[in-house]
């Protein structure tokens, strides 16, 4: 930066600025690395292992990112772009155009969401716990054998805002089936678990569709276990939730130069998962 570019953001001359990163991308910087101490084994220099990793960063929408040596071009999968989240390592991105914005859509278009709500109120707690606490008893009281059969009747299409991958098809429209007149707040549990079912097998999708094509995922890294219990491979939850900015600070990190290089800085600050 210019001696001018410094004074006008109040910084001393020669101050180190780092560059700046996608928000999902930064996300990705900031658990990628956060590998329980029993699946890390690998030898320091292994370029390979980090490449057997999906790090999902969830908010409205999901990014399903992942690195590589290659170039791998996968249909309906953005990239590969080089050096775009890690130096030396090509990126590609799937994704689903909405996740979280989606189970708001559903809980707040529901006539049960403010009792619901208030409920949760009460109690301290968020709406998304006092709906988990409901759908256990539900499944104790049923004697199902199993959570997910408590939906076997009622299914969720997730593409309400398109879809983004595998299919790239932006006016692809959500369907919600086996509907009935139930509007009490039992109902609602079991379209909030539909719905988060319907988003973990679309992130089942997309895992089978890249490993089609070239990619070999072992593991997921997300920060919402919930949505990716269908996937088929092992989970790992980073201890730090806010991938994003930790990111930002790693990057931060590296400008100044403390450690040797982003990848060792992002072994050093990812917080083991589990």
């Amino acid at each position: 930066m210019g001696n001018l570019n410094f004074q006008e953001l109040g910084l001393a001359a020669g101050t180190p600025v780092g560059t700046s990163l996608i928000d999902a991308h930064a996300g990705g910087v900031g658990v990628i690395e956060s590998m329980p101490v029993s699946d890390s084994s690998q030898k320091e220099d292994d370029k390979e292992d980090i490449c057997h990793r999906m790090v999902l960063v969830c908010g409205t929408s999901t990014c399903h990112m992942v690195v590589s040596q290659n170039k791998v071009f996968i249909p309906g999968v953005w990239g590969p772009f080089w050096s775009a989240m890690l130096p030396e390592y090509w990126l590609t991105e799937g994704g689903q155009s909405a996740t979280g914005a989606l189970l708001d859509y559903i809980l707040n278009n529901h006539v049960a969401a403010p009792h619901l709500a208030n409920r949760a109120a009460s109690q301290s707690i968020s709406t998304f716990e006092l709906l988990n606490k409901m759908l256990e008893s539900m499944m104790n009281e049923s004697k199902a054998p199993f959570l997910a059969i408590l939906t076997e009747d009622l299914h969720v299409l997730p593409d309400f805002h398109g879809n983004r991958s595998p299919m790239a098809d932006p006016v692809s429209k959500g369907v919600l089936c086996g509907l009935t007149l139930d509007s009490g707040e039992k109902r609602l549990a079991l379209l909030y678990l539909a719905t988060v079912q319907s988003i973990a097998y679309g992130t089942r999708q997309i895992v089978e569709h890249c490993n089609s094509h070239g990619h070999k995922y072992l593991c997921l890294l997300t920060a919402a276990p919930s949505s990716v219990d269908y996937a088929g491979c092992t989970i790992t939850l980073p201890r730090e939730s806010e991938s994003i900015l930790l990111g930002a600070a790693i990057l931060g990190v590296v400008v100044a130069k403390k450690y040797s290089g982003l990848r060792n800085v992002t072994r050093a600050l990812n917080s083991t998962g589990q």
